[in-house]
């Protein structure tokens, strides 16, 4: 972190004001999205109903004349709540390790799936898939291994662009193409021996929230997630300077190698949580960051809280879509997100020319 000893050089405008408004005004948006995605589905819901059973279950209200239908609460309770609280913890991290890519490696089109961690999650959870290994540690094998693979492809990527203690950014980013590239191809290979089990394989890469049992998912990404943010906002002084450039950073009494490596993991954990519990949710780590700048700044201690509560409201409003598009089914989440990402990448390359 910053040497206190620089800090009278290093004075940043105050962020209180910014950062409250913003935590309000996204927090409130997102329990409207929230609301609403509780209430739409093959079944709908009305919103006041919705609203009326939430007053029960935080005893604000009693049932009254209008008594709810156990049926209604477990719907509401017990199928979409467990999948907006996934939805809006994994658009967190996604968008969160954007913001932190996007400032350490300079930038504005890095997203969180540039370390190769999303390869090295396909390729665990396919292995688990085609191996049989969903049932192991009671039922979250295929999560499981594809955290691990997403480390294991992370640490990869990290050593081979490491050279005499220095980590150069041009060859980290060539180290993630070259190893991604290398862990799709054993990953189609995988896909070809897949069989029966090809289904299970391509709908879990589209991305979905659609878990056998979401509330335990939740617990599988939350610690993870958790300290993964709380450790990146620690760091959000330093992106800012980091932002001068890193040379300029370093006079400045930024420990900019510390820096880099510890952004680098902790964002590499944070999408491997996210992409072990969803699958591969594309453009939410571009999208939300953008939109965060555009409306909030460029201030990451106001930037990061901003874009993790746009990246969940994306991604709650996403799943919402994705659950009502197609009468009797659902559409994975990593459709719509695509849907809506590839004309936002493409805008982004012409602004920038």
């Amino acid at each position: 972190m910053v040497n206190p000893g620089r800090d009278n050089q290093l004075r940043l405008p105050p962020v209180l004001p910014r950062l409250a408004a913003a935590v309000l005004l996204l927090t409130a948006l997102l329990l409207l999205v929230s609301l609403i995605s509780l209430s739409v589905g093959q079944a709908n819901i009305p919103l006041s109903l919705t609203l009326h059973s939430a007053a029960v279950k935080l005893h604000l209200a009693s049932p009254g004349a209008y008594p709810i239908l156990d049926s209604t609460d477990a719907i509401l309770w017990d199928m979409r709540l467990p999948r907006v609280v996934l939805a809006a913890l994994v658009g967190m991290l996604l968008a969160v390790a954007g913001v932190a890519l996007q400032g350490l490696l300079l930038n504005p089109l890095a997203d969180p799936y540039t370390v190769g961690v999303s390869s090295g999650a396909a390729l665990g959870a396919s292995a688990a898939v085609v191996l049989g290994l969903g049932r192991l540690a009671h039922g979250y094998g295929v999560p499981l291994m594809a955290f691990a693979a997403a480390i294991g492809a992370m640490a990869l990527v990290y050593s081979l662009a490491r050279y005499r203690g220095r980590l150069a950014m041009h060859s980290f980013l060539l180290a993630g193409v070259v190893v991604g590239s290398f862990l799709w191809a054993l990953l189609t290979f995988i896909i070809t021996l897949a069989g029966q089990d090809l289904s299970v394989i391509i709908y879990w890469l589209l991305g979905s929230f659609q878990a056998p049992d979401p509330w335990g998912y939740v617990k599988l990404a939350l610690p993870v997630g958790a300290i993964a943010l709380v450790t990146l906002y620690a760091f959000a002084r330093d992106l800012n300077i980091f932002a001068l450039g890193e040379e300029t950073a370093h006079h400045l009494g930024v420990r900019t190698e510390s820096l880099k490596t510890i952004i680098i993991t902790v964002t590499s954990l944070a999408t491997a949580a996210a992409v072990s519990v969803s699958g591969i949710i594309g453009f939410v780590g571009l999208i939300a960051p953008h939109m965060a700048r555009r409306l909030f700044g460029p201030d990451h201690r106001v930037l990061m809280p901003s874009a993790a509560l746009l990246g969940a409201i994306l991604l709650v409003a996403a799943d919402a879509v994705a659950r009502n598009v197609v009468r009797g089914g659902e559409l994975p989440v990593g459709v719509i997100t695509s849907l809506l990402g590839a004309p936002f990448f493409c805008y982004l390359l012409r602004k920038g020319r």
